[in-house]
C-alpha cells in the first residue's frame, strides 16, 4: 500500500475501511483508489464531519441584515452613466478583456435526458442544444465585437469526456476550436451519517461535484487562470449551462462592473413573492451576501416597504461577473475558504460485506461550496436590476416551473418582442401569449437591435397565425 501517501493519517481519523478491499484489486484499480484517497484533504474532512455530518449545522442569519442596494433597469437618473457603462463594456469585449465561464457539471438525468445536461435539445423549432445556443451567441459576439471571445466551460468527472466528445463531434459549431477550453470540477466524497467516507467500489470512493463554489478553484488549479492572464482577460462572465436567456456579453453589465471598480458583480431579478425560490442579496456588516431563500425568516422574507413592495426584492439568478485579479487573489494559497452547504442524500455505496447497496431512505450527506459565498468576501460589488423575462430561463424539469415547456415558451415570448420591437405585428392569444411559434438564430440575432436588418429586407415574412418559422 506503498502508493496511498496518506494511510497513517486514514487510520488516525477512522477511515481506514476504505482499504479494506485493497489487496483484492488489480495494480490499475489499486491505483485508482491511491490516486483519490491522495487527494483527499482529511484533515479538512476530519474538521467537517463533526460539523456538517454528525450534527445538523446551524444558519446563523446576521442581527443587522438589510436589503441589498442595486442598480434599478429603468432609473432615468442613470441613463447618461448606462450609456457610458455600454461604451466600456463594448470596449472592454472588442478588446478581448471579457472570457465567458459555462458552469456545465450536471447530467439531464432529471429532465429524463441520458447526457450531460448542456446537450440537451432545447430551442423550439430547431432543437438546437444549448451548447449549440450558446456557441451561436459567441459567433455573433465575435463577429458584432471584431474580437475572439474566450468560452470555458468546467464540466465534471461524470461528464467531461461526453462533453469534449460533443463537441469534436459537433466541430465546435464553428467556433475556433482553441477558443473553447474545457477544466474539470473538483469533488468531495459522499459521507454516510455515522461519518465514514462511502465506497462506491472497491476501487472507488462516493465522488460527487463539490458545488459551483468549487468553480473558481478549478480555474486556477486547472491553470485557466494562468491562460486568462497571457490572454488578457480581465473580467470572467459567469453563468449557467441550463439558462440559454444568459447574456453571455452584456455591455451594460460587464461596463458597470468595470467601472464601479467593482471585484465581483451580480445580476438580480426582482422576486415574483416572498417565497419564491431565490438566493436573497443581503448586506450585514458592508458586505454583500446571499441568503438562501430556505432561510430567511418570515418575517423578512414578508416584510414591505411603504408603497407594499417587499423589502427584501432582489433575488439572484447566479449570473455574475467576476474580476479575474479577484479570483486569483481569492485561490493564491492553492486554496479557497467558502462556507459548505450540506445535502442529505440518498447515495449507492459498498457495504462491508463488499457488497452494492441501494438505500431507499437518506443514508449519507454531500458537502457542497456555492460561489456567491465569494460575494462576502469581495471589497466591492455591484448589482444590475434585469428583467426576467430577458434574463431567466432555467430548464431544470421536463414541466411546470423552471422546464423545458417553460424556457421554450420564454425563448418564444423574447424573440417575438424583439421583432414587436422592429414594428413586427406577432399574432397573440386572448391571455397575451404569443400564437405561432418563433425562434430566431442567436448566430445573427444577439439582441432586439440586430433583428433590424433581418425585418428591413423586402423578402422577409412576418409569422402568421399557428405557424412555426425559423429566422436563421
Amino acid at each position: 500500500m506503498n502508493k496511498i501517501k496518506n494511510l497513517e493519517k486514514l487510520k488516525k481519523v477512522s477511515q481506514d475501511h476504505l482499504i479494506k478491499f485493497y489487496d483484492e484489486l488489480n495494480e490499475k484499480e489499486q491505483n485508482e483508489l491511491a490516486s483519490q484517497l491522495n487527494d483527499l484533504n482529511l484533515d479538512e474532512l476530519n474538521n467537517l464531519i463533526p460539523e456538517y455530518v454528525l450534527n445538523q449545522p446551524k444558519v446563523e442569519i446576521p442581527d443587522d441584515l438589510t436589503p441589498a442596494p442595486f442598480f434599478h433597469l429603468d432609473d432615468e437618473e442613470q441613463t447618461e452613466y448606462y450609456k457610458k457603462a455600454i461604451l466600456e463594456g463594448e470596449k472592454l469585449i472588442s478588446a478581448g478583456k471579457v472570457a465567458a465561464l459555462t458552469v456545465a457539471g450536471g447530467q439531464g438525468s432529471r429532465l429524463g435526458f441520458d447526457g450531460p445536461k448542456g446537450t440537451f435539445p432545447i430551442t423550439p423549432v430547431e432543437n438546437k442544444t444549448l451548447f449549440q445556443y450558446f456557441s451561436e451567441s459567441i459567433l455573433r459576439i465575435n463577429e458584432k465585437y471584431s474580437t475572439s471571445f474566450s468560452w470555458y466551460i468546467m464540466t465534471s468527472p461524470i461528464n467531461h469526456n461526453d462533453t469534449v466528445n460533443f463537441f469534436e463531434e459537433n466541430n465546435y459549431f464553428n467556433l475556433p476550436k482553441t477558443s473553447v477550453k474545457f477544466f474539470t470540477q473538483g469533488t468531495m466524497p459522499a459521507i454516510g451519517i455515522d461519518g465514514k467516507i462511502l465506497l462506491k467500489s472497491k476501487s472507488s470512493l462516493a465522488l460527487a461535484p463539490n458545488g459551483h463554489g468549487g468553480t473558481l478553484l478549478a480555474l486556477k488549479k486547472s491553470g485557466s487562470l494562468d491562460t486568462m492572464a497571457e490572454d488578457g482577460v480581465e473580467h470572467i462572465s459567469y453563468f449557467q449551462v441550463d439558462n440559454p436567456l444568459a447574456s453571455i456579453a452584456s455591455p451594460l453589465f460587464i461596463g458597470l462592473h468595470a467601472l464601479e471598480k467593482s471585484e465581483m458583480s451580480a445580476i438580480t431579478l426582482p422576486k415574483t413573492n416572498p417565497y419564491e425560490k431565490l438566493g436573497n442579496f443581503c448586506i450585514s456588516k458592508n458586505r454583500l451576501n446571499i441568503i438562501e431563500y430556505s432561510d430567511l425568516p418570515n418575517e423578512l422574507a414578508e416584510a414591505v416597504n411603504n408603497d407594499g413592495s417587499l423589502k427584501f426584492l432582489a433575488g439572484s439568478p447566479a449570473i455574475h461577473i467576476i474580476s479575474r485579479v479577484f479570483t486569483e487573489q481569492l485561490t493564491a494559497g492553492g486554496s479557497l475558504s467558502l462556507p459548505w452547504h450540506r445535502a442529505d442524500k440518498k447515495v449507492e455505496f459498498l457495504n462491508n460485506n463488499g457488497e452494492l447497496e441501494n438505500p431507499k431512505e437518506i443514508n449519507a450527506v454531500k458537502l457542497e461550496s456555492f460561489i456567491f459565498d465569494a460575494l462576502q468576501l469581495a471589497k466591492k460589488t455591484m448589482i444590475l436590476e434585469a428583467k426576467r423575462e430577458d434574463e431567466f430561463a432555467p430548464t431544470k424539469n421536463p414541466t411546470g416551473i423552471d422546464s423545458v415547456e417553460s424556457c421554450r415558451e420564454m425563448l418564444i415570448d423574447r424573440d417575438a418582442r424583439w421583432l414587436e420591437e422592429n414594428g413586427v405585428c406577432i399574432p397573440r392569444k386572448s391571455d397575451g401569449t404569443v400564437d405561432c411559434i418563433i425562434e430566431l438564430s442567436p448566430s445573427k440575432y444577439l439582441t432586439a437591435d440586430d433583428v433590424k436588418e433581418l425585418v428591413s429586407n423586402e423578402n422577409f415574412k412576418a409569422p402568421k397565425k399557428g405557424e412555426t418559422v425559423y429566422y436563421g
